[in-house]
């Protein structure tokens, strides 16, 4: 939905749940200025929709007396769903997720009896929520790739590589996936003839095309960025042999710092790291002891953090 038509959308929803708004809050929670407000209330108005405005200091906008939205209804157990849920969302990077989530928990303080709506404006004003900001993304795209990836149906990508190169390629969508503050398409490229994964926020376009694809079964579209991401090349690559078996090895070792192998003398393990400080600080971490293979210069990063650790640096 275009972001003027989301954004009017959410200026009915608080004003259906708040009653009387100021126009300095509307323009907050909307990210937009004073002056857009008052368009979006008048494009209210030329629908049909009956609203008041109130000048002065305490002054705004509001529903005229028995204008009422059809209502919903929910548990308990499914508004605290909802609220959590929309949290979360506002750091998943998609675009116009703020006015989104806005109308939705307006929507939900709407349909709530008193005690539950001051419950649930608790959770959403006290809870804090561990994840990675995402970067801007393309509502567009995730919509159109995820029907894609539904109807196993092929579509042709425009992609913008990091280096700035445009290109098109032919691609069979098999989900998406949240990892690492952004969004990936995961599928086959027909143009690299192997397993590929873009970057939502590199898509310029996307197109469906006559053809269909058949899904891998029970593919794994997280494991696959996992992989991919902690395999991607950088400027070291290190091997370390951990003294411990692959299960314990996989309980502590975080899936994102390197690939574990199962070696006749407990587990290899490879990481592709821009620094090795960082690879030492996170050697550091482990329950178990390690053997460093290669680089030789690991092993002088390593002694480095063990002599400052000891000093208490």
């Amino acid at each position: 939905m275009p972001a003027p038509a989301t954004r009017v959308l959410t200026v009915l929803e608080l004003l259906q749940a708040r009653g009387m708004v100021g126009g300095a809050e509307l323009a907050e929670r909307l990210q937009v200025d004073r002056r857009t407000v008052r368009r979006y209330i008048a494009m209210l108005a030329d629908l049909g929709i009956p609203i008041a405005a109130e000048r002065g200091r305490d002054g705004g906008y509001k529903l005229m007396p028995g204008f009422k939205l059809p209502p919903l209804m929910f548990t308990d157990d499914e508004a605290l769903a909802l609220t959590v849920g929309l949290r979360a969302a506002r750091h998943l990077g998609l675009a116009e997720a703020a006015p989104a989530t806005a109308s939705a928990l307006a929507k939900l303080e709407r349909v709530t009896p008193p005690a539950l709506k001051r419950r649930l404006r608790g959770v959403a004003d006290t809870i804090a929520l561990d994840i990675q900001p995402g970067a801007a993304g393309n509502n567009d795209a995730l919509l159109a790739l995820s029907a894609a990836a539904l109807n196993q149906q092929q579509v042709s990508l425009g992609y913008v590589t990091p280096g700035a190169q445009r290109s098109r390629r032919e691609f069979d969508p098999y989900g998406l996936g949240f990892r690492g503050g952004h969004w990936y398409a995961v599928g086959h490229c027909h143009l690299r003839r192997d397993l590929r994964s873009f970057r939502l926020d590199r898509i310029e376009d996307v197109q469906p095309l006559p053809a269909s694809f058949r899904r891998p079964p029970s593919f794994d579209v997280l494991g696959y960025l996992t992989h991919a991401i902690a395999t991607l090349p950088r400027l070291h690559q290190a091997k370390v042999l951990l003294h411990t078996e692959l299960a314990t090895a996989r309980r502590h070792v975080f899936a994102g710092f390197g690939v574990l192998k199962a070696h006749r003398r407990g587990v290899l393990l490879t990481v592709e790291a821009e620094t090795l400080e960082w690879v030492a600080r996170e050697l550091a971490r482990l329950p178990f002891p390690f053997t460093v293979q290669a680089p030789v210069e690991l092993n002088d990063e390593v002694r480095q953090l063990a002599q400052r650790l000891l000093e208490g640096h």
